[in-house]
């Protein structure tokens, strides 16, 4: 039986995280200016494990930079294994990079790295501009 939350309140002690084994997975690497988050889903899309900038207990605007994603990234290889694995990356922030970098270091095979972020092809009308 699973325990229903991350504390464990007989004991007031953090219950550590199950490691998971896969042999496929897609790493998704979601970078925004503000904060890094990495999602790790099997071959059907099912969410295995993640983490974040702010997770990991980094506040403020020290969240969206590359050391911040480069721990966020380390603690997820640390709870899931897996064999090969495609990477997703979405966003413009500091963090893909280096969350990339560390993936590489790691003992994964990576079968494609594939930019997703969204770009407009001239999409909403901007808002009109101040007057002061």
């Amino acid at each position: 039986m699973k325990p229903k939350s991350m504390w464990n309140l007989s004991i007031n002690r953090r219950i550590k995280k199950e490691i998971r084994r896969v042999d496929r997975g897609i790493i998704h690497i979601q970078s925004s200016f503000n904060n890094t988050i990495i999602t790790v889903t099997d071959v059907l899309g099912h969410v295995l494990s993640w983490s974040s900038a702010g997770a990991c207990g980094f506040k403020g605007p020290k969240k969206g930079s590359a050391f911040a994603a480069q721990t966020a990234t380390e603690n997820l290889t640390r709870t899931v294994v897996i064999n090969r694995a495609a990477i997703l990356i979405t966003g413009c922030g500091k963090g893909r990079d280096a969350a990339l970098r560390v993936i590489q270091h790691s003992r994964i095979l990576i079968r494609a790295v594939l930019d997703i972020t969204p770009n407009p092809h001239n999409g909403c009308r901007p808002p009109v501009k101040r007057r002061v």
